[in-house]
């Protein structure tokens, strides 16, 4: 049976969760806010523009819209820098093997991330073209943990919800697949992630005996 098999980008693919701290860093720096990377962590899956919103709550700051407006640009350029440096080095451990397998046993393959960027992502680690489809920020108006991401990739890859599979490393991203009534597994800590059906520490742990039970389960 066919499958739709989509993964998450950051944190799942590759890890550009340290570019966005160091962007988002610097720019709480140059507003003399303290920015930590436990709470680093609470902006992974937001919207950049909800994202600056929680780190001027968190300085108890008030800018006005132009400032707002420059500031978000300026996060979006250095991060824009840091991947510009991207190469396949960077693909998180097994990645490959993974969608190897799945290429091989002939199922369909989305990206459903809410990074505008992940187009360029996936061509600097040369993965773009193993993707049936790519959903990203550019596709959709509701951020996770509302469905929508997902239940465009499934729909694009002409899978139903139910027969596809989520791979994920944010708490919003798990609450999003089970909200779309897909499988929805953890790339992570287990004690973050304690909602998705499964959870791997990364997919060193995922074995071809659990990737071929994937392909023939589902959603209860």
């Amino acid at each position: 049976m066919k499958k739709g098999f989509i993964f998450d980008l950051d944190g799942v693919i590759v890890d550009t969760a340290k570019y966005h701290f160091l962007a988002w860093q610097n720019l709480a720096n140059s507003l003399e806010i303290s920015f930590s990377e436990e709470q680093n962590e609470q902006l992974k899956g937001v919207s950049r523009i909800r994202s600056l919103e929680k780190i001027l709550e968190w300085g108890n700051k008030t800018i006005s819209e132009e400032e707002f407006t420059r500031l978000m640009h300026e996060k979006n350029e250095e991060y824009l820098n840091y991947i510009s440096k991207m190469d396949t080095s960077e693909i998180l451990p097994d990645v490959p093997r993974v969608l190897d397998y799945l290429i091989s046993n002939e199922q369909a393959i989305a990206l459903g991330s809410a990074s505008k960027n992940a187009r360029v992502i996936l061509e600097k680690v040369e993965l773009i073209s193993k993707f049936n489809t790519i959903v990203d920020g550019t596709n959709v108006s509701k951020a996770k943990p509302d469905p929508e991401v997902f239940l465009i990739g499934a729909h694009q890859l002409g899978v139903s919800p139910e027969n596809c599979i989520v791979f994920e490393d944010a708490v919003a991203g798990i609450q999003a697949a089970n909200a779309a009534n897909m499988i929805s597994i953890g790339i992570g800590n287990p004690k973050i992630l304690h909602e998705a059906d499964y959870v791997f520490k990364d997919f060193t742990e995922i074995e071809e005996e659990f990737m071929n039970n994937l392909v023939s389960a589902k959603k209860v």
